[in-house]
């Protein structure tokens, strides 16, 4: 299959499955009902639930046949569940069982006590999701995402293959360096990280908690130069950043990531593990957006090594950052071709 042509063999049936994803009520498995409604979050993924997961609250959905093979869906920064309103249905549709929690930070997802240090170091989120798979009792599931959330899916894979069939991770290998985090990159690449050295200040932790949507809209716009959203998009996500430990969770994460942070010792073991940038043994689709504004896209061979199983690289055409939200059908295939593969 070409580059070209992946993403389009499921169009049809994705627009199919996703038409009749919200018009009809999908079996839920168990945990507690969080809320209900009409909305487009609620049609898409069924109702919202809240799980204690480690030392998270959980907000999440939980759609599709029961007995399916599980897919979790996870979001990155600065986006939320959102990304997924049409990927989900169409994965329901081909009988998965579709699992999108919301990120720590963000949506309904709380801290289940207020002394918990609100971390956004890579080794929280990678824990974070084999915690929330554990408090449903799920043992292995695919796990698919992009920036932030594709960076837990790859921490997690790593660290624990065995609770991982398969990673969908856009711009591949996802696991952080922080020991060489002071090499700059070329300077086109150092401009689009403006706001992760803003974070770095003071000033940036209160512009963020001052301007948190503005911040956001202007990465939205920046990150996928291509993808002409409007403003009823942006402001479905943006709720979710109005979550009380969106900034901390968010400036710990870009200081911790640069060196202006420490990590916190319940991680410290992990993120040794981490340090040694472990390989990923899961069958695994990686994916680029050739319209990118934070990643430039490549041919994928320069990550090859850190892949030991069987792993596929696409570049999506015309497709920018939020990659599952500018391309459904290509995010779609590739969970999938992925799924083929375990």
């Amino acid at each position: 299959m070409t580059n070209l042509e992946f993403g389009r063999r499921t169009f049809l049936a994705s627009a199919t499955a996703a038409i009749t994803a919200t018009s009809l009520q999908f079996p839920m498995a168990g945990s507690t009902r969080a809320a209900q409604g009409t909305d487009a979050s609620s049609l898409a993924f069924g109702d919202l639930k809240q799980v204690r997961a480690g030392v998270l609250n959980v907000g999440y959905y939980d759609t599709g046949p029961a007995d399916g093979q599980v897919v979790v869906l996870l979001h990155g920064f600065p986006y939320d569940v959102q990304s997924y309103i049409e990927v989900a249905p169409s994965l329901i549709g081909q009988g998965f069982r579709v699992l999108v929690p919301y990120l720590r930070g963000h949506g309904t997802t709380t801290f289940a006590d207020k002394s918990t240090p609100r971390s956004g170091e890579q080794a929280a989120l990678g824990k974070d999701l084999v915690d929330f798979l554990n408090a449903l009792g799920v043992e292995r599931a695919i796990f698919a995402g992009y920036d932030w959330g594709g960076r837990a899916g790859c921490v997690a894979a790593a660290l624990w293959p065995d609770r991982c069939s398969g990673l969908v991770s856009v711009n591949g290998y996802l696991i952080q360096d922080i020991a060489n985090a002071g090499k700059p990159a070329p300077a086109r690449v150092e401009r689009g990280f403006w706001y992760q050295f803003y974070f770095q200040t003071e000033r940036g932790r209160a512009g963020l908690h001052a301007n948190r949507r503005d911040i956001a809209r202007i990465m939205w716009r920046e990150n996928s130069p291509t993808w002409q959203f409007d403003e009823v998009t942006f402001e479905r996500s943006a709720k979710s950043f109005d979550n009380p430990d969106y900034v901390d969770v968010v400036i710990h994460s870009y200081r911790h990531r640069l060196g202006g942070a420490s990590g916190y010792p319940d991680y410290e073991a992990l993120q040794s593990q981490l340090a040694a940038q472990p390989m990923i043994a899961v069958p695994s689709v990686t994916l680029d957006g050739d319209a990118d504004g934070v990643v430039t896209a490549t041919d994928g061979k320069a990550q090859a090594s850190r892949f030991s199983a069987e792993r596929v690289h696409h570049i999506i055409a015309g497709v920018g950052h939020n990659l599952p939200q500018e391309a459904p059908s290509a995010f779609v295939d590739a969970i999938t071709e992925v799924s083929s593969m375990a």
